[in-house]
């Protein structure tokens, strides 16, 4: 071996752990973009990008934001890994004209540092019950001040304004970037990525445990966390308006299926529609009386296309559906329910086709049977020979073995009364009325 060969092992050895520590040093800030309402998917997505940062040892996490609210649940669990994160995690409501109301408030006030992009608004916070009364009054202010101690106790933590994090709760009030910065609910504006990065270089935060932090971002790069296909379908699945389309389209398919058997296709799409509207619904909190006002409401779409309710029926279902859907979903924030729209034009047209679909149904039910041998039942013939008790007819153009329980002489005319294999079972036409009454009042085929 050459004897610079170790001065040569050494020298590499050392700059490869030069690069590994300037590397270290150097890592990335990760970007994760939520443009949506806060569902356990959104809730999902956090947990997986802020392990990745704490994986990954990224500088920081910046959550770019821009959402109108979603549900408390899932808020709670992303304010909840944000707390317990070992990588500062900043969140920044962006680009300019989004907003972050409702949950998007709280989840920004529980961030490291809380940014905000001109132009955009947050807060409007106040969660809203369905319905009124006593009882929903009471339980409103239960809520509402649950709500609000728990924003309190964030901004306290975070070192921002907490009267005026509870007023986004009590007084549904919204503030813009500027008035956001002028009450102490956020530090920091930017115009965008980059610039936040700028502004956050050699600042200083405290983490909720107390302990102190310095960011270092000076020339970070952004890596940009995309959520895997799962994560994004099912993003897409939890919206509540697609799985009702989703569930409503589905029943339509498999009723459509139990009433042509053998079409397969139908059946297929509308058994994979329901199972992944029924999985996206069990993830969303379901109110049971809207739930029962929409079973109500396909009991009454079939019992019209029945009795024939003259529409009242038919109507009772629609007003039964459309109020069952608008109270489906259990969630305080009103962008998550159902609108008024969509129920109208899925339920209507819903309606329409089910009672149309149950009458052709019930009618071809009734209807006499044309073909196979079933149907020749009722059939006029002729005796080609003598039947005692059997012997040949002609009916439907063709020869038959026939068999009779009275004696029929040949070139008499018989009726067909039953069908045994291919024995045709037969009595005379003048006698149908007196032997077979049910057989007499078929179709005749001839």
């Amino acid at each position: 071996m050459n004897a610079r060969s170790p001065k040569i092992i050494a020298a590499a050895a050392l700059w490869l752990l030069i690069s590994a520590a300037n590397t270290g040093a150097r890592a990335e800030a990760l970007h994760l973009k939520l443009d949506d309402q806060i569902t356990p998917a959104s809730a999902e997505v956090v947990v997986s990008a802020i392990a990745r940062a704490e994986r990954d040892g990224s500088a920081v996490l910046i959550i770019t934001l821009n959402t109108p609210g979603g549900l408390e649940t899932s808020m709670r669990e992303i304010v909840s890994r944000i707390i317990a994160s070992r990588v500062p995690v900043i969140v920044y409501v962006a680009p300019s004209g989004s907003r972050a109301a409702s949950a998007g408030f709280v989840i920004l006030i529980s961030a490291d540092i809380a940014a905000m992009a001109p132009g955009t608004a947050t807060g409007a916070a106040h969660p809203v019950l369905i319905g009124g009364g006593e009882m929903n009054k009471t339980m409103d202010e239960k809520i509402v001040n649950d709500a609000a101690a728990y924003v309190r106790s964030l901004a306290e933590k975070r070192n921002r304004d907490p009267q005026a994090a509870e007023s986004a709760i009590r007084e549904s009030r919204s503030f813009t970037d500027r008035e956001a910065l002028d009450k102490h609910l956020i530090e920091i504006i930017a115009r965008d990525e980059w610039d936040l990065l700028a502004q956050l270089n050699g600042r200083t935060v405290t983490r909720f445990d107390g302990s102190q932090k310095v960011i270092q971002t000076a020339n970070q790069k952004l890596a940009h966390f995309i959520p895997t296909f799962r994560q994004r379908f099912l993003m897409w699945l939890v919206d509540p308006r697609v799985a009702f389309v989703l569930f409503a389209m589905g029943m339509l398919c498999v009723y459509f299926e139990f009433q042509h058997p053998g079409m397969i296709a139908p059946g297929v799409v509308g058994a994979l529609a329901i199972v992944l509207a029924l999985y996206a619904i069990h993830l969303l909190p379901i109110n049971v009386t809207g739930a029962l006002l929409i079973a109500v409401a396909l009991a009454l779409f079939v019992l019209e296309a029945k009795v024939q309710g003259f529409g009242v029926l038919g109507l009772g279902g629609i007003v039964a559906a459309v109020i069952g859907s608008l109270i489906l979903i259990d969630a305080p924030d009103p962008e998550m329910r159902l609108p008024l729209s969509l129920a109208l034009a899925v339920i209507i047209p819903f309606a329409i086709i089910l009672i149309v679909m149950v009458r052709l149904a019930l009618r071809a039910r009734h209807t006499k049977v044309a073909t196979g041998l079933a149907g020749m039942i009722g059939l006029r013939g002729r005796a080609e020979t003598a039947i005692a008790p059997e012997g040949r007819v002609f009916v439907r153009g063709e020869l038959w073995r026939a068999r009779s329980q009275t004696k029929i002489v040949a070139g008499e005319n018989v009726r067909v009364v039953g069908v045994d294999g291919l024995t045709l079972n037969v009595d005379l036409a003048e006698r149908d009325a007196a032997v077979a009454p049910k057989q007499a009042s078929a179709i005749d085929g001839q």
